[in-house]
């Protein structure tokens, strides 16, 4: 029984363990819902769906009487919206805080590139003996990526082989690692001094899984859009994979790649565009292959997997230094 005090307040004598007092001192007791006093459970439904309909209406009128009033609309609360504050994020790379971002840039292994002060040459290769849709994944590749090359290993290992790329003037390897008849990896190393970045690969539907021929493939170089790369490691990953193609595009073949990150998810689509006869709506058409890339790991240097330095990697599931899901950092 309740006691009183001296103030005439009443005390709660606690004898459950299950009511425990809190660490402000106030007393917590066990949860019950509204309708836990009603025991015919039909009935305790039929009231609990009449309330939960009444909440319903009573949003909708809320929401047509901010659209009455023309208050802005309510922003859903999404992972992207919640994403925790990176330092590394640049929102305006013309801004002058970023002229430091700018600088590295232009003094990255990429730069030379940029500047159009050579011409891509990229090495497609395998794991030794693929499979059948590892071979024509990356034929696939071969025939998107211009100026490339598809060849096999011949049981070479990655650093022979890239010695010997290096020789043969190729500026970039691609090499598609597989698992259970399925590509599952791709390593992407830059030469002749690196970087080389490893990502998972997953998702890929080849061509003919998403059209029956490949006709509308020409051999125009296509168009190369980077979307989403908004941290500093984002440049980076977005320029390497920007530096595989041709920085000169021949518009007439209409056709656009487009590597898309999305809570660090590079999503890869390949199109075909074209407008209507007033010019102001496009139409697009996937040619494939489609897939999606997940950075594991970004080194420094071409590919060295004992003595290599890493400038970011996964540690398992989730990275070393990751404490939330609404963390990114691309």
């Amino acid at each position: 029984m309740p006691a009183a005090g001296e103030n005439g307040e009443i005390s709660v004598k606690i004898e459950d363990e299950d009511i425990k007092p809190s660490k402000s001192g106030a007393v917590s007791f066990p949860h019950e819902t509204k309708f836990a006093h009603i025991k015919n459970k039909q009935v305790r439904s039929q009231q609990y769906q009449k309330t939960k309909k009444e909440r319903r209406k009573a949003k909708k009128d809320a929401k047509k009487e901010r659209e009455k009033q023309g208050l802005p609309k309510q922003a859903p609360h999404t992972i992207e919206s919640l994403r925790e504050k990176d330092e590394t994020v640049i929102h305006d790379l013309e801004a002058d805080e970023n002229e430091l971002v700018r600088e590295d840039l232009e003094n990255d292994e990429f730069s030379d590139y940029y500047k159009q002060s050579y011409e891509p040459k990229v090495l497609i290769t395998y794991a030794d003996n693929p499979m059948k849709k590892t071979r024509i994944f990356g034929r696939e590749l071969r025939r998107i990526i211009p100026n490339s090359v598809s060849l096999y290993r011949n049981r070479s290992g990655v650093k022979k082989m890239v010695k010997s790329a290096i020789k043969n003037e190729f500026t970039d390897i691609l090499v598609i690692n597989e698992n259970r008849k399925e590509p599952d990896g791709l390593l992407v190393i830059h030469l002749p001094n690196g970087p080389t970045a490893h990502f998972r690969l997953s998702n890929v539907k080849i061509t003919t899984e998403l059209r029956k021929t490949h006709k509308d493939i020409t051999a125009h170089r296509p168009e190369v859009i980077l979307n989403n790369f908004k941290t500093r490691l984002g440049l980076t990953v977005g320029r390497m994979l920007g530096a595989l193609f041709h920085y000169d595009p021949e518009f007439q073949g209409a056709r656009a790649v487009t590597f898309h990150n999305q809570r660090d998810y590079i999503f890869f689509r390949h199109y075909r565009y074209g407008f209507d006869a007033e010019g102001k709506r496009a139409r697009l058409k996937e040619l494939g292959p489609r897939f999606t890339l997940r950075l594991k790991s970004l080194q420094k240097g071409t590919f060295d997997s004992k003595y290599g330095q890493y400038e970011w990697i996964i540690d398992g599931k989730r990275h070393k230094m990751e404490t939330s899901r609404r963390k990114f950092f691309l």
